[in-house]
C-alpha cells in the first residue's frame, strides 16, 4: 500500500506522467486495468509506475534467479588427490576428468595434493604430479599462479576456466551431440519404415488369402447340387473307352 502523497508517476509505456495525488494515480492505473507499483519508495516524492504487478513480480523473480545462477557459476571447486602421494594413476585420471568438467561448467578448480609423514622429504613427486595435471587441463583452463601454493603438509594449484577454449569445446560437444541425435533419428525412421513394410506385406498376404477364400466360396455356391465344381478333378466322372 502506498502511504505517501503525492507521487511521481511513470506511465505504462514508460512515459513521464508527472507528480499527482496518490488516489488519482491509483484511479489512472485501475482505468487501464493495471496496478500502481511503488518502484522508488525512498525518493521524494516516491516514484510509482503503472504496470501489471503480477508480471513485475515474475520478472523480478527471473532476474534474481539469473543472478543466483551467475553467482553459482563462479564457485571454487576442490579436487583432492587422495590422502597422500600414493595414489593410483587411474584414480588421478578420474579426478582430472572431474576437474575438467568443473572448468567446462565455468567453475574455478582447487587441486590439492596432500603429503603424509616422510613423504614431505620427497615433495617433488607431488609437485610433478600437479604440473602434469596443469598440462592435461591446459586445453580448458589456465593456472592462476605458475607454482603450487603450500599450506602445511599439502600443496595446491588453482586453475581458472579459459573462456575462449571452453566455448570452443562446448561448440564441438554440441555439434557432436546434434550429429548423434540426427543419427538416432535416421535409425529410428528406418526402423519404423521397416516395421511398416513388414506390416504392409503381412496385410497384403492376408487380404490375398481372404480374397481366394471368398472366390472359392462363391464358386461352390454357384455350382448346382450333384455337379462337381470346376477344377474338382477328383470327382469328375470316368469316360468310356
Amino acid at each position: 500500500m502506498i502511504r505517501m502523497t503525492p507521487v511521481r508517476v511513470i506511465g505504462a509505456d514508460g512515459e513521464q506522467v508527472g507528480v499527482v495525488e496518490t488516489a488519482d494515480a491509483i484511479k489512472m492505473a485501475l482505468d487501464l486495468g493495471l496496478d500502481l507499483v511503488e518502484i522508488s519508495p525512498d525518493a521524494r516524492p516516491p516514484v510509482c509506475k503503472i504496470m501489471d504487478h503480477g508480471k513485475f513480480k515474475y520478472e523480478q523473480s527471473k532476474k534474481e534467479q539469473k543472478n543466483r545462477s551467475a553467482s553459482k557459476a563462479s564457485e571454487l571447486k576442490e579436487v583432492r588427490l587422495g590422502r597422500s602421494v600414493k595414489i593410483d594413476d587411474h584414480d588421478v585420471q578420474i579426478r582430472v576428468n572431474q576437474a575438467r568438467r568443473f572448468l567446462i561448467d565455468g567453475h574455478k578448480v582447487l587441486i590439492t595434493q596432500r603429503f603424509k609423514g616422510r613423504e614431505m622429504a620427497h615433495r617433488e613427486i607431488g609437485i610433478d604430479r600437479l604440473k602434469k595435471i596443469m598440462e592435461q587441463l591446459s586445453e580448458v583452463g589456465k593456472p592462476e599462479t605458475p607454482l603450487p601454493r603450500w599450506m602445511g603438509p599439502q600443496a595446491s594449484i588453482i586453475i581458472a576456466p579459459d573462456k575462449v577454449k571452453v566455448e570452443a569445446i562446448k561448440r564441438l560437444e554440441l555439434k557432436a551431440k546434434n550429429a548423434e541425435n540426427r543419427k538416432n533419428e535416421r535409425a529410428e525412421k528406418a526402423e519404423k519404415a521397416e516395421r511398416a513394410e513388414k506390416m504392409s506385406g503381412a496385410t497384403e498376404a492376408k487380404a490375398a488369402e481372404h480374397a481366394a477364400s471368398e472366390a472359392a466360396a462363391s464358386a461352390n455356391a454357384a455350382t448346382p447340387p450333384g455337379v462337381n465344381a470346376p477344377g474338382d478333378a477328383a470327382t469328375q466322372p470316368a469316360h468310356s473307352q
